[in-house]
């Protein structure tokens, strides 16, 4: 019954290019951990640890899909937390299938795609280069920047914190979920007046106030929800699969 692991495993990093696009070292994108080869319930989550393994397997998944894979290094002993949430997941029978800036960046279910959708700005164009791919979106628009902020926190269901130095009707905005905040300057130098991620530094607030742009920060988890859910979706449909979304928001 239900789907064979590799022909999962196949089609995603088709679909994700992860044999083209770069990413940051240790980041491992695609399968991590297999389990004994089938799948009868997929699991989508933001990030991999204790808690969403626990999540998954209480599920009844046996594949969990995330964003923040199990790995961020090159080489680690397995030992500690890194062995508990490994034997807990093996226990239970649980694979693990990862996707980083492949998913941001995807033109259909990527994290910036949907979430430049989600706030009614279309999809625009993309921008802002990493790891030598172009991960953001840059749309054209003409809209309040309050209101903007009210959108945001619509679709993220939280609070939206704003560095407020650029123009109050926003034009030219940038749309770069995660941790972009800290590369404000790389975004206001390909023309953006209004940044929207989810987190950056401290400092990003006087940077923001010397560039003349807006920065919006709605939370690294909460603008990363978009792209494993759209996954999870797109696996459940092709395989023929239940799925369902593990919140567990980190409040950052």
């Amino acid at each position: 019954m239900g789907a064979r692991l590799s022909s999962m495993v196949g089609y995603a990093d088709r679909l994700l290019r992860h044999g083209v696009i770069g990413d940051w070292p240790g980041a491992r994108n695609g399968l991590q951990l297999e389990n004994g080869g089938r799948v009868g319930k997929i699991a989508a989550a933001v990030d991999a640890h204790e808690g969403t393994i626990r999540m998954a397997l209480e599920a009844g998944a046996d594949l969990l899909v995330v964003h923040h894979g199990l790995f961020w290094s090159e080489v680690a002993p397995i030992v500690g937390r890194s062995y508990r949430r490994l034997a807990m997941a093996m226990g239970g029978g649980l694979a693990v299938y990862a996707s980083h800036l492949p998913l941001d960046l995807h033109p259909v279910i990527g994290n910036n795609v949907l979430l430049s959708r989600a706030l009614g700005l279309g999809v625009g164009r993309s921008f802002f280069e990493e790891k030598g791919a172009k991960i953001g979106r840059l749309v054209a628009a003409r809209v309040g920047r309050g209101a903007l902020v009210r959108r945001m926190e619509r679709v993220l269901g939280g609070p939206v914190r704003v560095a407020g130095a650029g123009p109050t009707v926003c034009r030219r905005i940038g749309v770069v979920s995660g941790g972009a905040g800290d590369s404000v300057a790389r975004a206001a130098a390909e023309g953006v007046d209004t940044l929207i991620t989810g987190e950056g530094s401290h400092w990003t607030h006087g940077l923001a106030l010397e560039l003349g742009v807006n920065i919006l920060y709605g939370g690294h988890y909460a603008t990363e929800t978009f792209g494993v859910k759209a996954l999870a979706a797109r696996l459940g449909r092709r395989f023929r699969l239940p799925w369902v979304f593990l919140d567990a928001p980190s409040g950052l």
